[in-house]
Order: structure tokens, then sequence, then C-alpha cells
């Protein structure tokens, strides 16, 4: 339909649709998948969203849920939109659809949480299909050997999740398990890893290197310039005239061919674009689609496969700054699309060539943090041979692991972080700092110098590196609400695992847990991800030892997403009561002698109602480590939330936005052990992937000074976020090191006397795009 919402029945625009969840999923008795698909509910989200702009006039959108399971980082945020945005959230299970004959719509009969029949027609249903291991999977599966799980996905241990029953066999994405896009990257990272260890000895031995044409001087010709229009499937094409942009491209000076093209990053349209580049002859290419952060590079080695100087580039970004946020009037997204098109193809006619210097790579890497995650990405670079240095804050390497005793599985986590913390001081590839700080930190991709004050003995010892891996960790929020740290019969679900392994536990006749504590609030707006499954592995862990035990689970979503499903599935056969509450009815706590007394509404009886409990167990959120000194130092983003930030949510999930720094574990997010070390050995694949380099490119987007109209103000001294220029006291002069500016622009513009300039944004090549801009304006 190209982006037209409509009934393929009878091409009817709909004005109300609904969303059906957990089709395929969550369900024994009609399609034997017990599971949860990890996925759906976000989907569903962003269908309804996108609907809901591409749609002529109001569209009512319904998604019929039990839970909503947006536990990924910022997707409870995401799930806030929605509702803000008009979205609909029933929770409910449709009982039965019928047809209305009369006029093609859909009769959907559900029951509401009072009981009550409820009957509403819809124009259209999705049905949010799960996901389900291919029978020619399983068969595959068989001829090699390697086992599945009750579910038909591979089977795995939580300390070794993409390591199959089959040495050198290893699974990722979803036939190691339901999961979405970041977690599959992820998981194929480490996989990756574990492969590339276990061949470290052949590295290099087959790779057939590229030779690049030599470069074509195109400095004295004319700017003949290529415009290439995507429709990115329908992210564009369905918004945005492209056909009318590609046309009015070609009237533009200095262009002499473009075309459109529906995907304009996948393969075959970048041996088109060669293609052209040659029969045209030209010298400047234009490319008008998405974000050039994500596909810039892609294309620029396009350039480059042709001879041409990959800074003969321009990106209009005429998806994020145009289509998506002009989606609801299609004139002026083209308007806007021609003009960012005009923009660019001026821009492009006054670019230079630059070019990159080459400096050879230290092959050692620096693992901030000592936990799990920081272990495991140090243990995955050492089993390639390269060597990496750990520092960590603490007196003993474990990290919050150690406050842990099992995983939902029941694999000891003590015993494996005792297992790992021997094979990383035993390693020789590996060096642990503990009781360390971070207290200077200067260089670049490559070739870092990272200060380290260790143990508080001797003089600060600086260390040499090519990458670093951001490990830092979390810990568990400490409640202010609920009672907690007034009396000792309240909890969080850490401290009440450690009460579970001591003498007495058993004698506990009734425990109230509370969800969400510390998260999906005003202060913390995302999910934790981990409490609702700690709260199940507490309650079955309670119910082994004590099966007459009352346990009460008060929640808002159960999020047990994947297989934690059947844990969840298996607390309510044991008897474990989920009682659902909304925020706006958050239980109230009390105490007296015989107990905590908890009241809240019964969301089945539609009715308060009071438990009084032996002990009321906080399940209390994640939040990020202290890491104010090292993201100042060593100048990393984080989120508001104190996470790290990586680099794109999808494409790049364990890469930071500096190159050569990566991510892994809870300081990216709230996540499982089993998850956490997965995105470690991804960080370490990442990171082994530069320092396998003898030698790497350094951006030659760089700021350069004057120094002849320089009157050394000290402004951008003291404005550059990354420290870079400096005062030589010898020569007098402002100094700025190639090697380590990062581009930003801000010394060029603060400096008062426009004595610093920036390569590749030369006032020129800025002017030019405003000039361009003006030029429609004022004809």
């Amino acid at each position: 339909t190209m982006g037209h919402l409509k009934r393929l029945s009878d091409d009817k625009e709909p004005k109300k649709i609904a969303w059906l969840q957990c089709v395929g999923s969550r369900d024994t008795n009609q399609c034997g998948n017990s599971y949860c698909s990890s996925v759906c509910c976000m989907y569903a989200m962003k269908d309804a969203m996108i609907a809901k702009e591409h749609a002529h006039g109001e569209l009512d959108c319904t998604i019929f849920n039990m839970d909503i399971r947006s536990f990924g980082k910022d997707y409870e945020k995401y799930y806030n939109r929605a509702i803000r945005d008009g979205i609909r959230f029933v929770r409910s299970r449709v009982h039965s659809v019928d047809v209305l004959p009369e006029s093609g719509n859909l009769s959907i009969r559900y029951m509401d949480e009072a009981g009550e029949l409820k009957v509403e027609e819809y124009d259209m249903l999705v049905l949010s299909v799960g996901l389900q291991i291919a029978p020619s999977t399983r068969e595959l599966a068989k001829r090699i050997g390697v086992d599945l799980n009750q579910a038909g996905f591979a089977a795995s241990h939580p300390f070794a999740p993409v390591e199959t029953s089959r040495p050198g066999v290893y699974a990722c994405g979803v036939f190691q398990g339901p999961k979405d896009i970041p977690s599959s990257v992820t998981e194929a990272g480490a996989a990756a890893v574990m492969a590339a260890a276990n061949l470290a000895e052949a590295r290099g031995r087959d790779i057939a290197q590229i030779q690049l044409p030599e470069e074509i001087d195109v400095s004295e010709e004319t700017p003949r310039i290529g415009v290439f229009v995507c429709n990115c499937g329908i992210n564009i094409g369905g918004v945005v005239d492209v056909p009318g942009v590609r046309a009015y491209a070609e009237s533009l000076p200095h262009v002499v061919f473009a075309d459109e093209n529906l995907f304009t990053c996948s393969q075959d349209t970048q041996e088109k674009i060669k293609e052209k580049i040659k029969e045209h002859n030209l010298n400047r290419v234009v490319v008008a689609s998405c974000s050039p952060k994500t596909h810039a590079p892609m294309f620029m080695e396009t350039l480059e496969a042709c001879g041409l100087n990959p800074y003969l580039f321009e990106m209009a970004n005429i998806r994020n700054q145009d289509s998506w946020v002009h989606a609801g009037d299609h004139e002026a997204a083209t308007v806007k699309a021609r003009d960012l098109v005009r923009m660019s193809v001026a821009r492009a006619a006054a670019l230079k060539t630059l070019h990159s210097k080459v400096v050879p790579i230290n092959k050692q890497a620096l693992v901030i943090g000592g936990g799990v995650a920081g272990m495991n990405a140090a243990l995955g670079l050492a089993r390639q041979g390269f060597a990496s240095v750990i520092v960590e804050k603490e007196t003993e390497l474990g990290g919050f692991a150690r406050r842990l005793h099992h995983t939902i599985e029941g694999a000891d986590i003590r015993a494996y972080v005792d297992k790992l913390v021997g094979e990383v001081t035993g390693h020789p590839k590996i060096r642990v700092l503990t009781g360390a700080k971070i207290t200077a930190f200067e260089g670049f991709k490559g070739n870092f110098i990272t200060t380290v004050a260790a143990g508080g003995n001797g003089s600060p010892e600086k260390i040499e590196h090519g990458a670093i891996i951001v490990a830092t960790g979390a810990t568990e929020y400490r409640p202010s609400e609920y009672l907690y740290g007034e009396d000792p019969r309240v909890m969080t679900q850490v401290e009440f695992g450690n009460l579970l392994t001591e003498p007495g536990a058993a004698d506990l006749q009734s425990v109230v847990m509370i969800q969400c504590v510390g998260s999906r609030n005003e202060k913390n707006e995302n999910c934790s991800r981990i409490c609702c499954q700690s709260a199940v592995k507490n309650a079955l862990h309670l119910k082994r030892i004590n099966p007459e035990a009352q346990v009460y689970v008060l929640y808002r979503d159960m999020r047990t997403y994947g297989l934690l499903e059947d844990f969840y599935t298996e607390a309510r056969r044991q008897g474990v009561i989920f009682i659902r509450f909304e925020p706006e009815a958050a239980p109230q706590v009390s105490a007296n002698g015989e107990g905590v007394a908890v009241r809240v509404k019964d969301h089945v009886l539609q009715r308060e109602i009071e438990i009084t409990a032996d002990r009321l167990v906080l399940s209390a959120g994640m939040t990020a480590a202290d890491t104010a000194d090292v993201s100042g130092i060593m100048k990393l983003n984080r989120n508001p939330e104190g996470f790290f930030i990586e680099a794109h949510v999808k494409l790049r999930p364990v890469d930071m936005p500096s190159e050569g720094v990566y991510l892994c574990g809870t300081a990216h997010g709230p996540k499982l052990i089993s998850e956490t070390i997965a995105q470690a050995q991804a960080a370490a694949a990442r990171a082994a992937t530069l320092l396998s380099k003898d030698a790497v490119k350094l951006s030659p987007i760089t700021a350069k000074v004057d120094t002849e109209h320089c009157v050394k103000c000290l402004t951008c001294v003291r404005s550059c976020p990354f420290g870079v220029p400096q005062f030589n006291d010898q020569d007098k002069v402002i100094e700025i090191n190639e090697a380590i500016c990062h581009g930003c622009g801000v010394c060029t513009a603060v400096c008062p006397r426009q004595a610093i300039g920036l390569s590749f944004y030369e006032d020129e090549q800025l002017v030019c795009k405003i000039e361009a801009l003006l030029a429609e304006e004022v004809a």
C-alpha cells in the first residue's frame, strides 16, 4: 500500500484498529508455546504509533493485553509516550472475534477486569504473533547434534548463554531464545568472540586484502554531483513525494545525475551507485535518506571503491529530520525534502578532499570494572591473545554479584564468581588493579593513556592501551518508601534472598512482595527489568522450603519475558497469589505487633483487602553506579538515569559514541547475569576487532588554529569539552593536537576572532547551505 493505511479486503481506510497480544505466546491451550516472545508488546506499540501517523484523520488504536512488557532500556518511556498519544491499553485476553457481514468489520468479545462482558467493533485487527523455531531449524539442530530445550530453542546454561551442547557450536539471536534486535546483535557479538577464541591462532591467515583504486584528483574539476533519493521502504516514501524530489534534484546546479531507490543502503544499490559514478563521471555524491550517524561511513566507502575521496560525500537527512516529524503533512514534508536536498547539493559543491592520518595501535585494553561483566570482557580478549588491565574500585573482584546466590534456573552465582575470579587472576594476559581510581585520561582510539591510582600505595600509574571497555556495574535501589529502614521486617529482594539461605526461613508463614519500588515512577521512569523474575525466584524458593507459606506478589505488569514465563506459570501453580494494582492506588503499608499490614485493591475481587505479612519484600529497582568522576574525566555520556549511552540502540548496542570505547553489563542498563555475560563477550568482540588491526585511521575532521590571528584569549581552552586546546608556554601559541581532537566544533564556534577553522565544516561549506535555503524563498 506504499504507506497508505487501508483495509485490503475493500480498500476502506480504518478508523478503529485493535491489536491482540500473545497470539502464539503464553498459551498452552491453542499453540503449546508457554513462553513469552519478548518483542510483541513493543512491536504493537510501534505499529499503533506509526498507524496514527499515517492515518488521514483520527484513528482509534487499542491494544488488548495481559501485561505490557516494555522491559528494555528506555522502552517504558516509549510506552508512556504511547499512552500520552492516545493509544488505549485494555487488560484482557479477547474471547472471540466475529465478522459483521453488513460492514465487513469485526466484533470483539472480551471480559473486563470487573468481570463484565464487553463487545466492541473494529475495522481491522492486528494479531501480535509470537516467535517460534521453524521445523527446518529443529531438524538442523538434530543433524549437527545441538540439544534444544522444551520450547525448541537452543539449550544453554545461564553462565554460558551462547554455548550449545556441542563444543564449538554457538547460538545467538532468536535461535537461542525469544529476543529483540539489540539483544540479538549483542548475542551475535558474544558468539563471535567465543568462536574467535577457538580460531585465535589462525587470526588473519586467510584474510583477503581489499585493494582500493588510487584516488582520483578532482580538485581542479568542475563539480559533477550525483543525487540518490531513498524511499526507505515507507519511512520516507510513504510521506515524501520521492519521484518529485528526484526530479527536482535534476534541476539543481552541478547535478548531472539523480535517481531514486527503495533502500539506498542495500548492497545492490551500493553497486548501482558505483556504476553511476563511473558512467556519469561523478566527483561528488549526495544521498538523501536517513541519518549520517549510522549510514554515512558505508556510503563513504562506496566512494573510496570508485577512487573518490570519501569526504566528497554529503547526506541529506530527509527521514529523521523530515518524514518522521512531518508525517501528518505530506506536502510540507516534500517541500522540506526539496530544501534539504538543495542545501546538501550546494554544500557538496563546496567540499574539499581530506586525508586521514594512520597511526599504530596499542594492542592492550583497559577494562573499567571488575564485576561479572568486566571479568568476562577481559577473558574474552585474553582468550584471543590480547592483554588487558582491569581497574576495580573495590578491594576485590566480583561486583554486585557477590550479594546474590542463585539464578532463577538454580545456577550457583557465588560459585561462578569465585571460578571467574580464579580464571582472571590466573591468566597471564590479564592484570588486575583493585582499590583503584582513574585520575586522568587522554588519547584517542588505538592510543589511550589512563592514569590510575591503585590501592593507595605509590605514585599513580599511566596505562597505555588501545581500547576501553566500560563495565562499572549498577546497584540496588535503596527504598525510602513502605517503612523500609524503619521496620526490620521490611527488606529488599536481595536481602530476602540472603534470609532464605539462613536457618529459620522455613518458618515464614506469610510474605508480601511489592513490585516496581524505585522504578516506573516520576524519579525513574524506566523498568528495572530484573525485579519480576527476582520476585518469582524468591517466591519459588520459599515455596520449596515451606510449601504451606502464603506468598502474595503485588504487581503492575509481570515482566517475565522470554523463557522466564515458565517460572511465572510455575509460581502460580505452586499457589503464589498475584494481585495487580494501579500506580494511583498503590499498596498502603503499616506495622503492628502481628506483622506488616498491607492494604491493596484486589483486581479480581474488585475490593480492598488487607494482608498481614511476616515479611514485606520490596522489589527494589536497579540504579546506576556512581560514575560521575569516571564520566567527567573520560568524557563518557550518560542518560538521565546515570547509565552509559550506547552509540546506536540497535546497530551498535555495545559501542559508545567515542570511538574505541565499548560498553557492557549493568553499566549500560538493568539486565540479568546471563545477559550481562553475553554483552561483555560482545564488547570484547568489538574491542578485539579494533585491537586486531596494526594501525588505525584518524578522522581528518579536526580544528586548526590560525596562530597569526589568535590573540591567546584562552576561550577555546576553557570551552573544549575534551580539553584538547593547550597553551604552549615555550612558543606562546595555542595548539590543538589533531590526533585527539574530536571535531566537535566548540572551539571554532566560541573563538571571538574566528581564528579556528574546522575541516569539512569550513565557513563557506556552511554558509552556502543557508544561502541555498534562502535562495528559493527569495525567488
